[in-house]
């Protein structure tokens, strides 16, 4: 697999494990620590306790955790556009310019919005286009994360160590210009 189909696949499972859970997320969370542990072992290393979560939970739990850290929180809530804007008409600017990106690489987004961070993560593991991938994760991903993790002030919640190791992977492959082409 190439370094550009790793990073895809790696983008494409962040963004399963960062959408409401689901069946098939601790497969998903497996997956990925695997992946990573070849790749970015410094990422696998934080999301390890994300994936021990997963295994002793329950679906109802991981639900719980879920919506606590990313629908009852406005500092931490997934959306890139509303972390970098806010409510303001630069939000929907940036809205209007993620639909029209989307719509030219034939991309239909789920029942989120275009600027959910598993939105975003979903398009970018599907693009080929370097410029477009590298702009998306600099300009918007990257300083999104930031304020989120930030935003989550307890250490030890589960949804804080993916949001840095998707962090850390998303930094690493933006510094290692060979992952993203």
């Amino acid at each position: 697999m190439s370094g550009l189909q790793t990073h895809q696949d790696l983008c494409r499972q962040f963004a399963t494990l960062l959408s409401y859970p689901a069946a098939n997320l601790e497969q998903t969370a497996t997956d990925c620590l695997e992946l990573l542990q070849k790749n970015r072992p410094e990422a696998a290393e934080q999301l390890q306790p994300f994936a021990a979560f997963l295994t002793a939970s329950d679906r109802a739990r991981i639900e719980e955790v879920f919506t606590g850290a990313f629908d009852l929180q406005p500092l931490c809530h997934p959306y890139v556009g509303y972390q970098l804007c806010g409510e303001s008409q630069q939000r929907t600017m940036f809205l209007m310019k993620l639909q029209e990106l989307y719509r030219q690489h034939d991309y239909r987004c789920g029942s989120e919005l275009p600027d959910h961070l598993g939105e975003m993560l979903r398009f970018i593991g599907i693009i080929d286009d370097q410029g477009c991938r590298r702009e998306l994760i600099e300009d918007g991903l990257l300083p999104a994360l930031e304020k989120i993790i930030h935003g989550i002030d307890n250490a030890a919640h589960p949804y804080r160590g993916l949001l840095k190791a998707l962090h850390s992977f998303l930094n690493a492959g933006s510094a290692d210009k060979g992952a993203l082409s």
